[in-house]
């Protein structure tokens, strides 16, 4: 198991960057990497309250952790400061013990340049998920996310 860090700057005010975390239709449109599309199955965006969000292969190539195209994951909020900091812990549903297991992703939110910077830790992370790729996935949701709340 392995973390990442990942940072991104958005021009967009922190009240915004939060409600986007914690939004499902939000969710949807930035929390996906380019080349898949998102469903959102279930969010309850409070403290103790659960998602479930499958993310589809545009492609027929891609492999999915959970069906043939498709990566389904489900999890909890933990810990949410209201402009500040969201903390979720996550597992694939999948029947590959080498994906199972309880991840955390803590994203954390400051001002910075008339901006936000934001901040994502992903801890726990399987050693089967290559880095270079929960890396390249998480820059393009901040891509993303970044759009979303900067024309907002």
């Amino acid at each position: 198991m392995y973390s990442t860090q990942i940072s991104h700057h958005v021009n967009a005010p922190r009240s915004d960057v939060y409600r986007a975390l914690l939004d499902a239709d939000a969710i949807a449109q930035w929390r996906v990497p380019a080349g898949m599309s998102s469903q959102v199955h279930e969010f309850d965006a409070r403290e103790g309250g659960s998602f479930r969000v499958s993310l589809t292969y545009d492609a027929p190539t891609g492999t999915g952790k959970t069906a043939q195209h498709t990566d389904t994951y489900h999890g909890h909020f933990v810990k949410l400061v209201p402009d500040e900091q969201v903390v979720e812990v996550f597992d694939f549903e999948t029947e590959d013990p080498g994906l199972r297991g309880e991840m955390t992703m803590t994203t954390t939110l400051t001002d910075a340049d008339g901006g936000t910077d934001i901040r994502i830790v992903h801890e726990q992370i399987p050693d089967t998920v290559p880095p270079a790729d929960n890396e390249m996935g998480t820059r393009m949701a901040l891509e993303n996310l970044a759009k979303l709340v900067e024309t907002r």
